[in-house]
């Protein structure tokens, strides 16, 4: 469906841009010498818009107020980015079309549509930071820059290449379809654009926790030492193991509160209770609560088969020792063993996720 999706946004924004260049031109009759030059911001304007769009919408489906409210800063920076390619590219192309210089058309045409994919896949890389609050993680944030980037100038170099070979294999176009050469071009710059952005742009599937209940207040009493029986540390609040975990937000702080994403290494194992070894430090909990087992796009929550009744998920307890396999979404809540337990809150409460789909997540 994603694909779909995108491949029909890619083609429906170029003729929306097409058409709106063509009303420029000829109805209000704006630079009909240079027609490059209107065109061609139009195309990237209304193409880098449609791609930003759909990928802050795709990205968040259930929550349409809050994929408005964080939309328009984006929908901005993407516009501006791809008039100002437009007026480039119309410009370069307009100069090599002169008599004097006589570059040839295919050549021209093909470095105008370079310009405009680059534009394009640099609006969506740069905006992407404003609404995913995965683009937190630098690295993440530059290596999907730099696939935007590439892949949308290859999709425009290889729409400009089966645009030159249709023309070929067609004589230059008939006299009856001359009329629908420019916006098909375009459909089939959109339509690749949007193929290469559906892939681009795809769930990383890195996998994360989200502190949620349990989590607001952290009672802390420092006189108290660590204990075996009793599972108490002296100075303890929850907190991740660094640098093996760190929160999505690049957070200085090791403190686990309400609201902050740890995100999971790609595989391996993460520990879960009140040990202090334990790479999710939660005071109050049995020492080995469970397991996080982080396979290939598959993660499992192993209980401890001492302390398995002290878990729910999604709301169910766990009735039996079984490993869990995680969904996205799913929610987990680790129970203090002893009821009775004065120390801390007796309920800490995460959500699972597996792709980053939520700005806020």
């Amino acid at each position: 469906m994603r694909i779909y999706l995108y491949i029909l946004a890619g083609v429906t924004s170029a003729i929306i841009g097409w058409n709106l260049g063509q009303f420029f031109i000829t109805d209000l009759g704006l630079l009909k010498q240079f027609p490059e030059i209107v065109l061609f911001p139009c195309i990237a304007f209304s193409l880098a818009i449609g791609m930003v769009i759909t990928e802050i919408f795709i990205s968040n489906p259930t929550r349409p107020k809050l994929t408005l409210r964080i939309a328009w800063f984006p929908v901005i920076i993407a516009g501006g980015l791809g008039i100002l390619a437009g007026l480039i590219a119309g410009g370069i192309s307009e100069i090599l079309f002169l008599p004097q210089i006589r570059v040839p058309t295919p050549i021209v045409r093909t470095l105008g549509w370079l310009l405009i994919g680059s534009s394009i896949g640099l609006a969506e890389g740069l905006t992407w930071r404003w609404h995913s609050i995965e683009a937190g993680d630098r690295k993440r944030f530059w290596q999907r820059f730099r696939i935007s980037l590439f892949g949308a100038s290859t999709a425009s170099l290889v729409a400009a290449f089966i645009f030159e070979l249709l023309r070929q294999l067609l004589g230059n176009f008939p006299k009856e379809i001359s009329g629908v050469e420019d916006p098909l071009g375009f459909s089939i710059l959109g339509m690749l654009l949007g193929f290469v952005f559906s892939i681009s742009t795809s769930p990383s599937y890195m996998a994360a926790l989200r502190a949620g209940a349990g989590f607001e207040y952290t009672t802390i009493n420092s006189d108290r030492i660590y204990d075996s029986s009793t599972t108490i540390l002296s100075d303890a609040h929850p907190r991740i193991e660094q640098p093996r975990l760190k929160f999505v937000s690049d957070s200085d702080t090791d403190k686990i509160e309400e609201g902050l994403s740890i995100q999971l290494p790609t595989k391996g194992t993460v520990t879960i209770g009140s040990e202090p070894t334990a790479n999710i430090f939660i005071p109050g909990l049995p020492p080995h609560v469970a397991d996080i087992q982080l396979n290939h796009r598959e993660t499992l929550l192993v209980p401890n088969q001492e302390y398995y009744q002290t878990i729910e998920v999604n709301g169910e307890r766990l009735n039996s020792r079984q490993p869990i396999r995680l969904k996205h979404n799913n929610v987990l809540a680790f129970y203090s063993k002893d009821e009775d337990l004065k120390y801390g809150n007796k309920m800490f409460r995460f959500v699972y996720y597996n792709r980053f789909l939520d700005p806020q997540g």
